[in-house]
C-alpha cells in the first residue's frame, strides 16, 4: 500500500471513530453494540482508556449470545491505574456485567472482565469452585502457579458466578430450573460470548488464543467447554475435575448411610488418623524414601488387606463399645471405609451410560480428618455441615434435597440409591446437565485443542480414580497415541483437594500456551511444594501412570534426585 493510500485509510478510520463517539454520546447508557466487524473498524485506533469508562451502562443485545438470554448489562467499567493499591498487574480496564436470564425470577449471571493495556492477544476464562456462586475476579495468580497473575502477563481474564449467589452446601438454586442449567453448562457459553464481544469492541479484534482454566467445579467446567463448546477454546487446564457430578453426590449419600444409617458405622477422626498413619508405615518407603508421601499408590494397594487386618478389632470386641476412639476398627467401621474405597455401582445408567463412581485411595495415603474429609460428629445434624457430618455426605444430602427431590425437608438417609423410583428420571436429567463424562472429543481434537489435567492421588473430595477412569476411557476410544497428541494427565502423590503433605506449584499456563502456540508438548514437569512444613522441596511431576521414585542418592528435597517410573 502506498503512503498516500495508507494515510487515507487512517483518516477514514479516525473519522469512523469520531462518528462512533458521537453515536455513543447520543445513545448513552442504552447503547446497543454494533456487529464485531463494525466495532473493529470504529475502535481500532482508539486507546483503551478512551473506550473503557463509556461502556458503563451499555447493553449488549441478546443476539450476540448463542444461548438464550435477555441481553447483557454492563454494570461498571473503570480504568485501574498501575499505581492502585494492591495492583500488581499493570494498568487495565475492569468491567463488570450482568447477563440477563430468560425468566425474570432466575438470577442473572454476573461476570468480571479485565482488559490489560499491554494485551498479549490471549484471553483466559477462569472456572469457579464448589457451587460456584461467587464471581471469579480473574485478578489473582493461577492455582498451582508460582508466577505472576495471568493479567500481569498480558492475558485478558474473566470469570463469573455461574448464575446464582452463594457457595454453601445448601444449594437452594437447585429449585430453579434455568439456574441449574446455567450452573451446569450455560453460564460458560453465555459469559464467553459476552466477553468475546467486549474484547472485540475494545481491542478491535478477537483473541488469537482462548484458554480456560479451573479446578474442582472449575475442572468440570473445563471438560464441559471441551465437550459442548469445542470451537471456542484452544487450550484448557482442568484440574481435580468433578466430571461425574451426580456420581460423587450419590456416593456421598451412600457414605452417609454407612456412617449414620448403620449402628456403629461412624469412624471418629482419631481412628481415621490411625488408619492414615498405618498406611504411611506400610507404604511411604515403597518409592525408595520415607518422605511422608505415598507415591507408589499401586504398590500400596497390594497391602490393603494387611493394613485393614492390622487395625481390625478382635472378634470378641468387634461390636462392643470401645474404651478409646482410636483403639481399633469394628466391622461396621471397616464397612464405612470400604464404601469410600469401592465407590458406588448403580443398577441403572446415568447420562453417557455412567453407572458407577470410582472409589478413593482410602488406604493409600489419603488423610480423611480435615474439614473436607469424613464426619467429626457421631450424630447426623438436621442440616448437615462439612465439619460435623463430612464434606461428601453433606454435599450429597443437599443435592438430594434441592436438586433431586426438591424438598428441603427430605431425609437422605431414607433414600434408596439402588431403587430411586420416580426420582430416577430426575437423576438422569441432572447428570446430563451437570456432568462432563462425554468421551466424544472429536471436534476439539480436530481443531488442535490441548488439555492439561493435574490431580492429587490423595484427593478426598474428587476421586482421583474417577479422573483416571475417564482418561482410560479416552484411550479406549481413540488410542493412546491420539490421546497423547492432545492431553496430559499429571497425578500428584500426597496432594489432596487444595491441601496435603505435598501441594504442587507449577506453571501450567505457560506449559499450555507453549503447547498450543509452539507445539512443544509438556512432558515431565517440576513441581515445588508449597505445604507449610516442607515448603520449597521439589519433585518431578510425572505423566500418568508414572510416579517419582528416589534414585537412592542425592538430596531428597530436590527433584533431580528422583526419576519417573511405571508402577
Amino acid at each position: 500500500m502506498t503512503t498516500r493510500a495508507a494515510r487515507g485509510v487512517t483518516l477514514a478510520r479516525r473519522a469512523a471513530w469520531r462518528r462512533a463517539r458521537v453515536s455513543l454520546a447520543l445513545l448513552g447508557p442504552t447503547l446497543l453494540f454494533a456487529p464485531p466487524a463494525a466495532m473493529a473498524l470504529s475502535m481500532e485506533a482508539a486507546p483503551l482508556a478512551a473506550q473503557c469508562a463509556p461502556l458503563a451502562g451499555a447493553m449488549l443485545p441478546a443476539r450476540l449470545i448463542a444461548l438464550p438470554t435477555r441481553g447483557v448489562h454492563i454494570d461498571s467499567a473503570t480504568m485501574i491505574p498501575a499505581t492502585a493499591s494492591g495492583n500488581q498487574s499493570g494498568e487495565f480496564c475492569r468491567i463488570t456485567g450482568s447477563i440477563k436470564a430468560v425468566e425474570t425470577s432466575t438470577p442473572d449471571i454476573h461476570f468480571d472482565l479485565n482488559l490489560p493495556v499491554r494485551w498479549n492477544g490471549r484471553a483466559l476464562q477462569l472456572g469457579g469452585g464448589g457451587y460456584d456462586g461467587v464471581v471469579v475476579s480473574g485478578l489473582g495468580v493461577m492455582p498451582f502457579s508460582p508466577v505472576h497473575a495471568p493479567l500481569a502477563e498480558g492475558y485478558a481474564t474473566f470469570g463469573d458466578d455461574s448464575g446464582h449467589t452463594g457457595n454453601s452446601a445448601f444449594a437452594e438454586f437447585g429449585l430453579v430450573n434455568e439456574a441449574v442449567i446455567n450452573f451446569g453448562y450455560a453460564h460458560l457459553k453465555k459469559t464467553h460470548d459476552a466477553v468475546l464481544a467486549l474484547i472485540e469492541r475494545v481491542y478491535g479484534r478477537p483473541p488469537e488464543k482462548m484458554y480456560f482454566a479451573g479446578g474442582s467445579t472449575g475442572g468440570r467446567e473445563g471438560y464441559t467447554v471441551i465437550q459442548r463448546f469445542a470451537d471456542d477454546y484452544d487450550g484448557v487446564i482442568a484440574n481435580s475435575p468433578a466430571l461425574n457430578f451426580s456420581g460423587v453426590r450419590l456416593l456421598g449419600v451412600a457414605l452417609g448411610h454407612a456412617e449414620y444409617g448403620v449402628p456403629g458405622g461412624y469412624v471418629p477422626p482419631a481412628l481415621l488418623e490411625r488408619v492414615y498413619q498405618r498406611t504411611l508405615e506400610m507404604c511411604d518407603k515403597l518409592d525408595g524414601v520415607a518422605d511422608g508421601i505415598v507415591s507408589d499408590v499401586e504398590g500400596c494397594r497390594r497391602h490393603e488387606q494387611e493394613i485393614i487386618d492390622s487395625l481390625r478389632c478382635p472378634a470378641d470386641a468387634a461390636t462392643a463399645p470401645l474404651a478409646n476412639d482410636d483403639a481399633c476398627l469394628t466391622e461396621p467401621q471397616i464397612a464405612t471405609l470400604l464404601v469410600l474405597r469401592d465407590g458406588l455401582a448403580l443398577p441403572y445408567p446415568l447420562a453417557w451410560n455412567a453407572n458407577r463412581y470410582t472409589g478413593y485411595n482410602v488406604l493409600e495415603g489419603t488423610r480423611l480428618t480435615g474439614v473436607l474429609g469424613l464426619a467429626h460428629d457421631p450424630v447426623r445434624l438436621p442440616s448437615p455441615t462439612f465439619r460435623a457430618n463430612g464434606y461428601l455426605f453433606t454435599q450429597g444430602d443437599s443435592y438430594l434435597r434441592y436438586f433431586i427431590t426438591q424438598d428441603a425437608t427430605f431425609n437422605s438417609i431414607n433414600f434408596d440409591l439402588l431403587h430411586p423410583g420416580h426420582y430416577q428420571r430426575q437423576l438422569f436429567a441432572l447428570s446430563q446437565t451437570i456432568g462432563a463424562l462425554d468421551t466424544n472429543l472429536a471436534r476439539y481434537i480436530a481443531r488442535g485443542g490441548k488439555l492439561i489435567t493435574l490431580q492429587g492421588l490423595a484427593d478426598e473430595v474428587i476421586s482421583p480414580n474417577q479422573t483416571i477412569a475417564y482418561h482410560d476411557a479416552l484411550i479406549a476410544r481413540y488410542g493412546s497415541d491420539k490421546v497423547d497428541s492432545f492431553m496430559r494427565l499429571y497425578m500428584v502423590p500426597g496432594y489432596q483437594h487444595g491441601n496435603g503433605v505435598f501441594i504442587p506449584s507449577v506453571d501450567l499456563l505457560s506449559a499450555l500456551d507453549n503447547w498450543v502456540t509452539h507445539g512443544v508438548s509438556p512432558e515431565t514437569l517440576t513441581a515445588t511444594d508449597i505445604a507449610a512444613p516442607t515448603n520449597g522441596r521439589t519433585r518431578p511431576l510425572c505423566r500418568y501412570p508414572m510416579f517419582p521414585r528416589y534414585l537412592g542418592k542425592g538430596n531428597v528435597n530436590h527433584a533431580s534426585s528422583f526419576t519417573c517410573v511405571e508402577p
